[in-house]
């Protein structure tokens, strides 16, 4: 097998523990409250990060700069506004809902990057965009009128901020060292976690969060979250890049919310109904086509991250 092909089914192992993670998270967030689960998950994943730096890349440390740290700040406050809301609205919606209405950030991508970025937007995403909301009409709409339920609406504010993390990754990616670009930003999503918990979250006491953090569901949700779907993700994702093209792993990210979906229904006893199963369906098209767009594969030497 050559490095393409591994990449790629490497990157597909990523999209999968991502598409899962949803409801070992819900299940965590139910004991834990989402702030100081995500303030837990992110300062691990960030100082595991670091030692991984420190151990095989030492060298990047002297690249930090200023400048690195303020744009770090900056994905850092837009990665926490996609996961505060994810996490939070996983505990009023289903993880098939959270998966693919997370998705539709690949679809926000061209259209925030035409508003923020100057970037045009081809035809092709106007079609992509239109299946997109067709599919989330579908999916949160379909049976209960023109409202959504609290944790829809906390779960679309999501794809937002990751669209926006996506969007300025693209410009920030190839000027700094990857490995310690994502250690910095997922720092700023733990301690912006930790102060968002400290505001808006009441616990007894101490003692009260070490018990939480000792139920089984709440230590395998941060095992699986701060390793393997945090900070080893993004090593793998930085590794497998240099192998495959941005379109291919765009595409390839585009089947996490099949496998949340496929977790909510296999493990949670889940269904979608048909309308719903129709909305999935032109989500994971919209989401698709706005990926396989016409545009010279040399515009981006990097693909930014897509997080769940």
């Amino acid at each position: 097998m050559n490095r393409s092909r591994m990449a790629d089914m490497s990157l597909l192992m990523v999209a999968m523990l991502w598409g899962s993670t949803f409801l070992i998270v819900q299940h965590a967030v139910r004991i834990l409250p989402p702030m100081a689960f995500n303030a837990v998950r992110f300062l691990g994943a960030a100082l595991l990060l670091a030692l991984i730096i420190s151990v095989f890349y030492s060298r990047q440390w002297k690249q930090l700069s200023v400048r690195m740290v303020l744009h770090a700040c900056l994905l850092g406050l837009f990665l926490f506004i996609g996961y505060a809301f994810q996490t939070a609205g996983l505990l009023y919606t289903t993880t098939s809902n959270a998966g693919f209405i997370t998705g539709l950030s690949v679809v926000l991508v061209p259209f925030l990057s035409f508003v923020l970025l100057k970037h045009s937007i081809s035809r092709m995403t106007w079609v992509s965009a239109f299946l997109a909301a067709a599919g989330l009409y579908l999916l949160a709409f379909a049976g209960s009128g023109m409202s959504l339920n609290k944790g829809d609406a906390l779960v679309l504010v999501c794809a937002f901020g990751f669209a926006l993390h996506i969007g300025y990754t693209g410009l920030y990616a190839t000027k700094y060292p990857p490995l310690l670009l994502a250690a910095l930003q997922m720092a700023v999503v733990g301690v912006l976690s930790m102060a968002a918990s400290g505001a808006t979250e009441t616990f007894a006491n101490t003692s009260e969060i070490y018990d939480m953090l000792q139920q089984p569901d709440v230590i395998w949700a941060l095992v699986v979250s701060i390793g393997p779907a945090s900070a080893f993700a993004f090593w793998i994702q930085t590794a497998c890049q240099k192998f495959t093209t941005p379109s291919r792993v765009a595409v390839i990210y585009a089947m996490e919310p099949v496998f949340a979906a496929l977790t909510g229904m296999l493990f949670a006893g889940e269904r979608l109904g048909t309308a719903g199963i129709f909305g999935c369906v032109c989500i994971l098209a919209g989401m698709i086509m706005a990926e396989l767009k016409s545009a010279p594969e040399a515009e981006l030497k990097s693909v930014p991250e897509q997080v769940q």
